[in-house]
């Protein structure tokens, strides 16, 4: 049986970590709604599950969610040296705590967490106003 909550609290936990962020939150926002003093921003949004049952394994989970990170930059100033630094911090938040095991393991809650694929970001076209979207995946165990 699957314990989701502690699972999303623990990652949160984690990220709301990250110095320099003014606002983390587990409710979304557009960064439209996010005022240039309330950025960096951060949010954690859950978006599909997807059962793992083989014949004969034990049962698992597969959680997917996003990070959204909103960065409001000086006028003067490119918004990607403001977004950079911040999307490093969140890169160290799933290096593995086993070097054995390579994995990041949330201190033991699941299989592994992990950054699932591209990270995209817009910086630039949006003038001032910088946004990146990092999608994780998340393994349970049963």
């Amino acid at each position: 049986m699957i314990a989701r909550e502690p699972i999303y609290t623990a990652l949160f936990e984690r990220l709301r970590s990250i110095p320099g962020l003014v606002i983390c939150s587990r409710r979304l926002r557009h960064w439209a709604d996010v005022s240039a003093g309330e950025q960096p921003a951060l949010f954690q949004a859950q978006k599909g599950e997807t059962p793992q049952f083989e014949t004969g394994q034990p049962g698992a989970w597969r959680l997917s969610l996003d990070l959204y990170l909103y960065v409001k930059a000086p006028t003067s100033e490119a918004p990607a040296q403001y977004l950079n630094p911040l999307l490093d911090a969140i890169c160290a938040v799933f290096e593995p705590e086993n070097p054995i095991t390579n994995r990041c393991t949330l201190g033991g809650l699941v299989h592994y967490a992990r950054i699932a694929g591209q990270i995209e970001t817009d910086e630039g076209t949006l003038g001032d106003q910088a946004v990146a979207v990092v999608p994780i995946e998340i393994l349970t165990t049963d």
